[in-house]
């Protein structure tokens, strides 16, 4: 496993146990772990955004703190946002595996189905004599539709 994998998995398992929220201090989290800070801003900045559902807010002066929390919203919100919002008219490939990952790990979907959806999405699925923007394209109505069966499915 990867460190960066291994501090998210650290900071997932902080927000767990203390409700849905943690604060931390970059500097001891990155001597923890034998890093520099920029490691921890790395995994914060890439793994802990909106879009995984997380707000991220630092406070400066007095060894500074950071403050996660976990977005609480509904199945139907965040199905919304990501049919309208995320996906658009278009997406590419990694960003479409992302949300896939996502939705599974967030439990909206089985990882079995999240798979599948990735796999219906892939550069290989798409693997077409067609410029990468209508590939993107295509990724956007093929995730739009699952999304749309899911929120049904959701009612």
């Amino acid at each position: 496993m990867r460190l960066s994998d291994t501090i998210e998995a650290f900071i997932k398992t902080l927000i767990q146990e203390e409700d849905q929220s943690c604060e931390l201090k970059r500097n001891e989290l990155a001597e923890y772990f034998h890093c520099a800070p920029s490691q921890i801003n790395y995994v914060l900045s890439t793994r802990f955004t909106p879009d995984h559902g997380y707000i991220i807010s630092s406070q400066r002066g007095g060894g500074g703190c950071i403050r996660i929390v976990r977005i609480r919203e509904t199945a139907r919100d965040r199905l919304t946002y990501l049919v309208n919002e995320r996906i658009g008219e278009s997406i590419d490939e990694t960003s479409a595996q992302i949300l896939c990952s996502q939705l599974a790990e967030s439990q909206f979907i089985p990882l079995e189905e999240a798979k599948l959806m990735a796999s219906a999405v892939s550069r290989q699925a798409l693997s077409l004599p067609v410029p990468e923007e209508i590939k993107n394209m295509m990724r956007a109505r093929i995730l739009r539709s699952m999304l749309t069966v899911i929120a049904q499915r959701e009612k």
